[in-house]
Order: C-alpha cells, then sequence, then structure tokens
C-alpha cells in the first residue's frame, strides 16, 4: 500500500516553502534598498534644511491654530448622508426583481425615515444653521 499523506504533506510544505523564500527575498530586497539609501545620501544639516516648513512656506508665529468645529460637523454629515445614499442603488435593483418589490419598498422607506429622523435631530440641534 502507498502512503498518500506523505506525497500531499510534502507538496504542501513545498508551497510554504516557495512563500517562505519569496518573503525572504522581499525583505531583503527593502533592507538593502534602505541600506544604500543611507550610505549614498550626502548628509550636510543646516539651520535651513531642520527648519519647519509646510508647502513652501515658513512658519510664522505659533504652530497651534483653532478651527472651527462646525466645519467638521458639516463634513461629518455629508459623509452620512451620502454613504446612507449608496444603499438606495442596491434596493433599487432588487426592487425591480419579482417577488421582492414590497419588502424591498417597506424597507426602503424605513431606511429613508431614519435618515429623516438624523436630519431632523441636527436641524433641532442647531447644527445646520452656518453663523
Amino acid at each position: 500500500m502507498r502512503e498518500p499523506t506523505v506525497v500531499v504533506a510534502s507538496d504542501y510544505f513545498d508551497s510554504y516553502a516557495v512563500v517562505g523564500l519569496l518573503a525572504v527575498i522581499g525583505v531583503l530586497f527593502v533592507a538593502v534598498a534602505f541600506g544604500a539609501g543611507r550610505l549614498l545620501r550626502p548628509v550636510v544639516p543646516t539651520t535651513e534644511k531642520l527648519l519647519t516648513y509646510e508647502c513652501g512656506v515658513d512658519p510664522v508665529g505659533e504652530g497651534w491654530a483653532h478651527t472651527q468645529v462646525r466645519y467638521y460637523v458639516y463634513a461629518f454629515l455629508y459623509v452620512i448622508f451620502a454613504v446612507d445614499s449608496i444603499f438606495l442603488f442596491p434596493w433599487a435593483t432588487v426592487f425591480a426583481a419579482p417577488g421582492y418589490g414590497a419588502a424591498t419598498l417597506v424597507e426602503m422607506f424605513i431606511f429613508l425615515g431614519f435618515l429623516a429622523v438624523g436630519l431632523l435631530y441636527a436641524y433641532k440641534k442647531g447644527v445646520l444653521t452656518w453663523t
């Protein structure tokens, strides 16, 4: 009688050896690239090179800036309603399928009701007033 499990197990571990070899080659490639970059780059630090800058503009004043939270709230509300509106497209395709029309329509109106309640809540809290 033959032992097929030994052959199968051998092939199984050979495929892992190939994956392991490729992983080692990948790590070595990255290590050699970073090492070569470190050895070949010029190192001449000056005060201008060590100065922090943003978009090529020298910093003026302190680095702490106050921002209005309302801009983030508007962006957050937009993301919520934009992502939620994406769910309407799959429902529209299922709505056309036979046998799913009424259930899909009810689910869609429940979902739109939740969105309306969220929008009403944001309106009542005064989040949507731009001052």
